[in-house]
């Protein structure tokens, strides 16, 4: 699907943009880390649960299966950003701070990954040139990630979290399953 997108844009260096795109950790093959994702369903969690005084580390961890010194050190990070307030001792948990509903999903993720930018040279604000570039302006790669990293952004920085905390899928928009998809292709190709 990569090589349909980008092939008219950048013919001759698909193999470089994917490089670009997707580290080598085979774990963590997505433009979204772990600790961005686990962010916003923490924050999601908690904003499903308003009524709710407040919310331990692990009724979150257990019904959003994620690892707890994880969540932990996440939840902290949020807290210290100002997004979730924090209590402890009996009764203690966390609670979405005041205007939490109303931050933007594209600031919750530069506060816990940085960056929109899939590389650093298209980034807005945090610009890096590349070490093997000879000619920024004209480098082709970092052009077609500029388009992604604003179409990201587009999405990404209107969005709230009560928005995306509402989110259902429209009629007949619901995904596949993982590898549903593959088997579907692959029947049509028979």
């Amino acid at each position: 699907m990569l090589d349909t997108i980008l092939r008219p844009i950048y013919p001759l260096a698909l193999h470089d943009v994917q490089t670009c795109l997707w580290p080598a950790d085979p774990d963590e093959t997505s433009m979204l880390t772990r600790k961005a994702k686990y962010g916003l369903k923490a924050l999601l969690y908690m904003a499903s649960h308003r009524d709710s005084d407040r919310i331990s580390l692990g009724e979150i961890v257990e019904a959003q299966t994620i690892p707890h010194k994880f969540l932990h050190a996440i939840m902290l990070q949020l807290r210290n950003e100002g997004f979730v307030v924090s209590k402890k001792g009996p009764g203690g948990g966390y609670t979405l701070a005041e205007g939490a509903l109303d931050a933007r999903i594209g600031d919750l993720i530069r506060v816990l990954d940085g960056p929109l930018a899939p590389i650093d040279c298209a980034s807005r604000n945090f610009y890096e040139p590349c070490s093997d570039c000879r000619d920024v302006a004209r480098c082709r790669v970092r052009l077609a990630m500029l388009r992604v990293r604003d179409a990201m952004a587009e999405v990404l920085d209107r969005m709230t979290l009560s928005e995306m905390a509402s989110l259902k899928p429209a009629p007949g928009e619901e995904l596949p399953l993982i590898g549903q998809a593959e088997a579907e292709m692959g029947a049509q190709h028979a």
